[in-house]
């Protein structure tokens, strides 16, 4: 956003701790605390200047001026800023954390009951809000706190935004607009999933209880503020949050969705009079034993622009997770593909292509990716090829070095560097790529003496602390590389790495090193993916399904530069309605059932035979995402993948037509389309004069 000249405020939690630090003992995945302010942050700057109170708890009192919430307790918004400088033009953005601070006051002001020891240790409550990140993906966990988190940052946000609206003239704090009429044409809310959701009742909060104005104006001025960006379909990871929390915790907030619920359905009847079921399906409310709030409904409802991120993904959007409210509104729901910065993850991560892309098309790239197209020019230029195959080579020279020094592995950087990176989930199917390694293995020692493609198999990412499922699958990974990376018939022809605590910083490493890129989710699960966009820019191929990103990676290069298999959506929903058994595909697949056998038999885990039964048994009896559905495909496309990679020419050629139609996949260019298609404002190139010089 600042790239492109825009003036925007990215506003969160400053977690006093991150994402785990994940290690991995005797092949299981511990977590460890990632205290990574230990040494202190020169990138930040605390604003105790514009510290704000945020509330909780308490009770709703009616009075001749309306609803007040009274009675509650107070915790402090600290804010801590952070600079974000656009690229060499001058324009500085600011990312906003807040950090939760007990008020001098708290557990004092009540009744003194004169433990002042207590009373002060107790800080530590109000301060816990912003103490640790949830570490789920894609699973919704319904805690209390996480709730308080949620409530916080928006609260403190709203309370920012406005003070800022209501300030006319730059470094002037008295409030001098008074009017809310502008304040959509002024600030517009991004919210990025649901977890920010509560924007939507607080802002209706703060303009109908505290500003006065009647409810459905504050409700134009909310909705037309107010855009959303789903990012998952999962069931397992839509936010629906207990009535009964929130009439404890947000009991305003509580009667306003109510409010804002009853309003919507009588819409939705007065349209369809008499479809009962239509207005249980498109309620905020949940009925049941335990009635919940679906924030994702709140969202839609309470937003003028609803995306998802990607094409494929915004389509099931509208067709099935929220196909009642697209009939009500078609018009609300929009597409806005996700790019990834071609900043850090060219430039920055990969000098060497960087360099060679800039001889041959000069700079512009930087900033205006599709210029990459101009490669297309130098398939057939035989230095050209040469130079981006001899870039490859020093990176995965580089990363080998880097692993045999992290982690004492000796690995062979002619062979194909095989990658998928990515959060350990049931629906990215690791254990498909596990099946394949598992079926290279036993080809191998079925026929020694038969020449293999090399390959260096890497998996990385971290497992949610309380997915079993996903720890066992790291287990199992790790397990098969010990016996695979130990076998002296196997060699240096198959070589396994769990890569340990897979984060950004990793992610720089290894992406520039790789050749191939897995992106295998079930089609219909991966809302976008933006890890498959990173290995495209930085010259790996990528076998993957036509999930996500994918799609429209394969559309930009042309699908004969993709090894793309296995099934659609259209297939998954046909396999859906007829049963899927995985018992057939056992049945039939005999190097299949060698692979599931070992597994059961303890072949992978001699000292513990039955540690992998789960694994068998869900992949067996329940798996939701289909991996031995889409085995075969899966197999046969990999062994196109080492047919290619044996003809290196060829292969380079495919990497450089896939580097040149990236261009799409820049952030700049998705950001540009929720400025003029969302927010309503125009992205400029113009460059700030530098402060060393005098402005007009």
């Amino acid at each position: 956003m600042a790239t492109l000249g825009l003036a925007a405020y990215g506003y969160g939690i400053r977690y006093e701790f991150g994402i785990f630090n994940q290690r991995i003992m005797n092949g299981w995945q511990v977590e460890e605390a990632d205290d990574w302010l230990r040494y202190g942050n020169p990138w930040e700057k605390a604003r105790p200047e514009f510290m704000l109170p945020v509330h909780f708890y308490g009770r709703v009192e009616q009075t001749a001026e309306g609803s007040k919430w009274v009675d509650t307790q107070i915790v402090l918004a600290m804010p801590y800023d952070t600079p974000v400088p656009g690229y060499k033009n001058n324009t500085v953005n600011t990312m906003r954390l807040w950090s939760a601070k007990a008020p001098n006051d708290f557990n004092l002001q009540e009744f003194n009951v004169g433990d002042y020891i207590e009373a002060v240790l107790d800080r530590n409550l109000a301060e816990n809000i912003s103490r640790v990140l949830y570490p789920n993906d894609n699973f919704f966990e319904g805690k209390e706190l996480r709730l308080k988190q949620e409530y916080f940052v928006v609260a403190a946000t709203l309370q920012d935004i406005i003070r800022r609206f209501k300030s006319s003239k730059f470094g002037c704090r008295d409030p001098v607009r008074t009017a809310f009429d502008s304040f959509p044409d002024k600030v517009a809310i991004q919210l990025n999933d649901t977890h920010p959701a509560l924007a939507i009742p607080e802002l209706m909060r703060i303009l109908v209880d505290i500003e006065k104005l009647d409810w459905d104006k504050a409700w134009d001025v909310t909705k037309r503020t107010c855009a959303y960006t789903n990012h998952t379909v999962l069931p397992e990871a839509l936010e629906r949050w207990p009535v009964h929390l929130f009439e404890k915790l947000l009991p305003r907030h509580l009667q306003i969705i109510y409010a804002i619920n009853q309003k919507h359905l009588d819409e939705v009847a007065a349209l369809y009079p008499g479809d009962f079921d239509r207005l249980r399906r498109m309620s905020i409310i949940e009925e049941g034993d335990c009635k919940r709030i679906n924030m994702a409904h709140l969202c839609v409802i309470g937003s003028h622009a609803v995306n998802g991120v990607a094409r494929i993904h915004s389509e099931i959007v509208k067709n099935t997770v929220f196909k009642d409210f697209y009939d009500l509104e078609s018009t609300k729901f929009q597409n806005k593909t996700n790019g990834i910065t071609p900043r850090r993850w060219l430039m920055l991560c990969n000098p060497g292509l960087a360099d060679i892309i800039a001889e041959k098309i000069g700079e512009d790239f930087v900033t205006d990716l599709s210029q990459l197209k101009k490669l297309l020019d130098f398939v057939d230029d035989e230095s050209f090829v040469h130079d981006i195959a001899k870039v490859k080579q020093e990176n995965k020279l580089k990363f080998s070095a880097y692993l045999e020094e992290q982690y004492k592995v000796k690995i062979n950087p002619s062979s194909m560097f095989d990658v998928q990176v990515k959060r350990i989930h049931e629906y990215k199917r690791q254990l498909l790529n596990c099946l394949h390694i598992i079926a290279i293995y036993n080809r191998i020692k079925k026929e020694p003496s038969k020449s293999v493609v090399p390959r260096t198999i890497m998996i990385g990412g971290k497992a949610a602390p309380g997915y079993h499922m996903a720890k066992m699958i790291i287990k199992l990974i790790t397990s098969v590389g010990s016996i695979v990376n130990s076998d002296p018939v196997v060699g240096d022809r198959l070589k396994v790495i769990f890569l340990e605590n897979y984060r950004v910083s990793l992610a720089e490493k290894v992406i520039p090193a790789s050749d191939l890129s897995q992106q295998i989710s079930t089609a219909g699960t991966e809302a976008s993916g933006t890890g498959n966009m990173k290995f495209m820019l930085n010259g790996a191929l990528t076998i993957g399904t036509m999930d996500g990103a994918n799609v429209e990676m394969a559309e930009e290069a042309g699908e004969e530069n993709l090894f793309i298999f296995g099934m659609r959506v259209e297939d998954v929903e046909a396999l859906d309605k007829k049963g899927y058994n995985a018992k057939d595909y056992y049945d039939r697949i005999p190097e299949l059932r060698q692979a599931i056998n070992q597994m059961r038999d303890g072949h992978f885990s001699p000292r513990e035979p039955d540690l992998f039964k789960d694994l068998v048994d869900m992949l067996m009896n329940h798996d939701r995402f289909k991996v031995f559905a889409d085995y075969e495909a899966y197999i046969k496309c990999q062994e196109k993948v080492d047919q290619l990679y044996m003809n290196p020419r060829e292969w380079t050629k495919k990497v450089i037509k896939n580097i040149a139609c990236s261009g799409k996949f820049s952030s700049d260019r998705t950001i540009s389309e929720y400025a003029t298609e969302i927010w309503g404002v125009e992205p400029s190139a113009v460059k700030i004069p530098p402060p060393n010089i005098p402005r007009e």
